[in-house]
């Protein structure tokens, strides 16, 4: 793979420096542009941004991935353009791939109820996992949030707690009492458990005491899945911040507090749990429409 030109480096800096995006964002760009730029040398003779697209449709890609790479090539041809770098930009007439409305996956109360009660409480550790899943359910925080969240982020007395989110984004988040009362269970443990050269104040460590990594967060979401009996390939962390926000939409939260809540910058990201599940929409279907019984 060759190197990037020194001008798409100098755009994927500006995502980083002036924008504010995370890390794995950013990462996410480079292997974009990389793509991009090695299919432009791949066969002798002019290529462009439409000849990318054709051939992008031809992969077996997620409609939501071949989104984000022409996304990534679009930002990095306008950057020339604001830098005085290029007179045109060849993306603009450039369709963008509509991205699928699916509902998201969403596990039912029952399983979330049977996972929460899953860890061996008995054990240092299984308390310790007690407080992360209903950390996760309660917040709907990301995993990379859930791994970084400190002490100091923290207030139980006022039941809130601040997370840093994408671009460096805060915002303040309502702990619910069961996860208060499952973080003050393990707080105890964690002064046990951390490790003397740890002077991070992260409020979630692993066995060794050790800052917990987002490898290890998916193991204790997915161990203690099949602890419940539910199946592992359909979870992980993102599955518990989907099923936080199903679960208040369905049962009523307006879509601003939901958005608010997940830390998304726009409300067209939140409203696809609009899309109720088929058991939720019958069960109002029948409490709400005169005819239904």
């Amino acid at each position: 793979m060759r190197p990037l030109p020194a001008e798409a480096e100098e755009f994927l800096g500006s995502l980083r420096s002036e924008r504010g995006l995370a890390s794995n964002t950013v990462a996410a760009y480079r292997r974009d542009l990389e793509d991009y730029f090695a299919f432009l040398e791949s066969t002798a003779g002019p290529r462009g941004v439409a000849e990318f697209v054709a051939h992008l449709a031809g992969r077996d890609l997620a409609r939501s991935t071949r989104a984000r790479r022409l996304a990534a090539v679009r930002g990095y041809h306008r950057f020339l353009i604001v830098e005085g770098l290029a007179d045109e930009d060849p993306t603009v007439l450039v369709e963008t791939p509509r991205r699928s409305r699916s509902l998201p996956k969403a596990l039912t109360i029952d399983q979330v109820e049977r996972l929460l009660e899953a860890p061996d409480r008995t054990t240092a550790l299984g308390i310790r996992d007690t407080a992360i899943l209903e950390f996760l359910y309660a917040t709907g925080a990301r995993a990379t949030e859930t791994i970084t969240v400190g002490l100091t982020n923290l207030d139980l007395q006022a039941g809130t707690l601040i997370v840093t989110g994408k671009g460096n984004k805060q915002r303040l988040i309502p702990l619910g009492s069961h996860a208060r009362t499952a973080i003050r269970d393990y707080l105890p443990i964690r002064l046990d458990l951390l490790d003397e050269r740890e002077r991070s104040d992260v409020l979630f460590v692993n066995a060794r005491g050790r800052r917990l990594t987002r490898q290890g967060l998916w193991e204790i979401v997915k161990r203690n899945g099949r602890r419940a009996g539910i199946d592992t390939d359909a979870l992980s962390p993102h599955v518990l911040r989907h099923s936080a926000a199903t679960h208040m939409v369905e049962g009523g939260a307006d879509l601003r507090t939901v958005q608010e809540m997940l830390g998304h910058a726009s409300i067209s990201t939140t409203q696809v749990y609009t899309l109720v599940s088929p058991e939720h929409l019958n069960e109002v279907y029948v409490l709400a429409h005169p005819r239904a019984r």
